[in-house]
């Protein structure tokens, strides 16, 4: 019981943590995906010219590395983005038209902006989780275990009290019973 007790505040102050982790990782979330957005507006903007379909473009830009570490977060691995390669094709700078360049430069900002919203979905994923398996942990100790151990505490307090006051009677009517064995021996001597 006092185990349990001793556990309940730590893991309740880890879950206020987790959810507060949890939030701020959503709130990034969605920042990231307005960015994304305003990213994507800012993009059909400058470059009307995408429409035309005459002009090959695909393959201009591939992903070749993508470097990530795991931070340790109130104890939840969480992915981070370290950094990220780009594999730009070659083309012609005289077959091309001369906004190509400026599409590219565009292309990497929007594959590191989409990877970033990938990674913070992730952590959210696995914050929200990790809220969950915490909450869980602690209805268990706040509702099952502790009222648990105080019913079996109580249980185990009120055997000891009847063992100890039918001792306590025992003890009397044997106490009795020799005193009425002696009078009863004294007595019979003294006839």
């Amino acid at each position: 019981m006092a185990l349990f007790e001793k556990v309940l505040p730590s893991l309740d102050l880890k879950r206020m943590q987790l959810t507060i982790e949890s939030k701020k990782a959503q709130s990034r979330l969605a920042d990231e995906r307005m960015h994304v957005e305003a990213l994507e507006d800012k993009i059909a903007n400058q470059m009307p010219m995408l429409a035309n379909r005459g002009i090959p473009l695909k393959g201009l830009v591939k992903v070749k590395d993508v470097k990530t570490e795991e931070d340790n977060v109130v104890g939840v691995r969480l992915v981070k983005l370290v950094d990220i390669e780009f594999e730009v094709a070659k083309y012609s700078m005289l077959a091309k038209p001369h906004w190509v360049d400026v599409l590219v430069d565009r292309l990497k900002e929007m594959a590191r902006a989409r990877l970033i919203v990938q990674i913070a979905k992730e952590r959210v994923k696995r914050l929200d989780y990790a809220v969950r398996r915490i909450t869980q942990r602690v209805n268990l100790f706040e509702k099952i275990l502790i009222p648990t151990a105080k019913k079996n505490i109580k249980r185990i307090q009120i055997f000891l009290g009847d063992a100890d006051r039918s001792a306590i009677v025992r003890s009397k009517i044997a106490k009795a019973m020799r005193k009425a064995k002696r009078a009863a021996f004294f007595a019979e001597e003294g006839s």
